[in-house]
């Protein structure tokens, strides 16, 4: 059975403008990039042609991936996102156990991005810090097996 989508507003903006642009400009560059390899020829020794069918059938899918977040989708309200405990929604100030500020925003798996501080309500550390509340510590179990200590100096809204 498939899990809902959790995301933000700005992340189903995302998806939305992602999916208007395979199914519009994409899909038309491929059906041309297609129709020309027709033209040089015998399709079945066609170099060409065989690529642009392969970006034709990944770009199917992930149409369709995209169609499935949207409609499994479960925005966030700002309204619903608190300032008391850590949710999806929440911008969370942490303090390591060597006294490195960090901060995440708490985001669904579909938003996810290291890079951006963005961590998913579904990873070690998301799971780790939801519903608890600023002051508290929080211990996160890492990949390695070692454990690592935040203390949540301040939770803000992030929408």
């Amino acid at each position: 059975m498939p899990k809902d989508v959790i995301l933000t507003p700005e992340g189903l903006q995302k998806l939305k403008d992602e999916l208007d642009e395979l199914s519009g400009n994409r899909r038309r560059a491929v059906a041309d990039r297609i129709k020309e390899a027709r033209e040089f020829g015998d399709i079945s020794e066609n170099a060409e042609y065989d690529d642009a069918k392969n970006e034709q059938a990944m770009l199917e899918q992930r149409i369709m991936q995209l169609q499935d977040r949207l409609r499994l989708a479960q925005v966030v309200d700002a309204k619903s996102v608190s300032t008391d405990a850590v949710g999806v929604g929440s911008i969370v100030n942490l303090k390591d156990d060597k006294g490195k500020s960090i901060k995440f925003t708490i985001v669904g798996s579909a938003e996810a991005n290291p890079r951006e501080q963005k961590v998913s309500n579904e990873s070690p550390v998301g799971k780790a810090l939801m519903g608890h509340k600023r002051g508290e510590e929080v211990s996160v179990a890492l990949p390695n097996g070692k454990k690592r200590k935040f203390k949540i100096t301040k939770i803000d809204v992030g929408l």
